[in-house]
């Protein structure tokens, strides 16, 4: 989409002057782009990690990173967090807990002097791959959910602006969407509608998460974090996500497109 001189951008996106050729060129013109900066998540001091994300809703980011990551156990660990703009990026600060403060320094300690590239390996999935309660059923109406992502793209102004971003949406019982964030990153997108949904004290045992991305491993883990009973995703799941969603009683839809999608774990909770 073509963002205009006069064109209001919304909040996460920023002009850019190119040109566009379709068998020949346009003259100049601004294109929106998906603001894309470095943010890093800072815990009483001790600097933890940087993702890039977009800056919006980075209060409801920081809330829900440390939520469904495991780095607090309640909300009332987060005590405050402060937005700080550098010359480089963007620093959260965030004072929390001591509990928090010593999983943090475990952290550390269990990764200092390993080698290997993530998830790579067994110890390193056994460190990401938690141990979640598992989350209290929800029974849907399978019209809920055409409904909902009828609606899913005309609720994504960043993504119509600039084509760059994914978004995580919490819908009630009736398909309507509630609450919808939108991030550069999908696992950001959701961590900061789980920061939302905790902040605005929104019961998640009558509703579920649609995501427009993939329903990969760290995104059922999150949403177990959560708590939510039923994820909702555009694109396929992995092996992986269906794995841990079936042990941890999460409803899992892929390919949730204009009419249908396809049901992975419990697909007797749709009605």
């Amino acid at each position: 989409m073509s963002a205009g001189p006069t064109l209001a951008l919304p909040a996460g996106a920023s002009p850019w002057a190119a040109r566009r050729w379709s068998g020949s060129w346009s003259p100049p013109g601004d294109e929106a782009l998906a603001e894309e900066v470095a943010v890093a998540l800072v815990f009483n001091g001790i600097a933890h990690t940087v993702m890039m994300a977009t800056p919006t809703d980075l209060e409801d980011f920081a809330l829900g990173f440390t939520l469904t990551e495991g780095l607090i156990d309640s909300p009332s660990e987060l005590y405050g967090v402060e937005v700080v703009p550098t010359g480089v990026g963007i620093e959260l600060q965030l004072e929390v807990s001591a509990a928090c403060e010593r999983r943090l320094k475990e952290r550390r300690r269990t990764l200092a002097g390993r080698s290997g590239c993530g998830l790579c390996g067994a110890e390193s999935l056994a460190q990401v791959r938690r141990s979640l309660a598992p989350v209290a059923p929800v029974q849907v109406q399978t019209e809920a959910v055409v409904r909902a992502e009828a609606e899913l793209a005309a609720r994504q102004q960043l993504q119509q602006a600039t084509g760059a971003t994914h978004a995580a949406a919490w819908v009630n019982l009736q398909g309507q969407l509630l609450h919808l964030r939108e991030d550069v990153g999908r696992h950001n997108a959701l961590d900061k509608l789980v920061g939302t949904l905790v902040r605005q004290g929104v019961g998640v045992t009558h509703g579920f998460v649609l995501i427009t991305s993939r329903a990969s491993f760290e995104m059922v883990q999150k949403s177990v974090a959560l708590g939510a009973g039923l994820l909702a995703a555009v694109s396929a799941p992995t092996s992986l996500a269906v794995d841990c969603a079936h042990e941890a009683n999460l409803c899992v839809l892929g390919f949730v497109r204009p009419g249908k999608f396809t049901a992975y774990t419990f697909g007797e909770r749709l009605l």
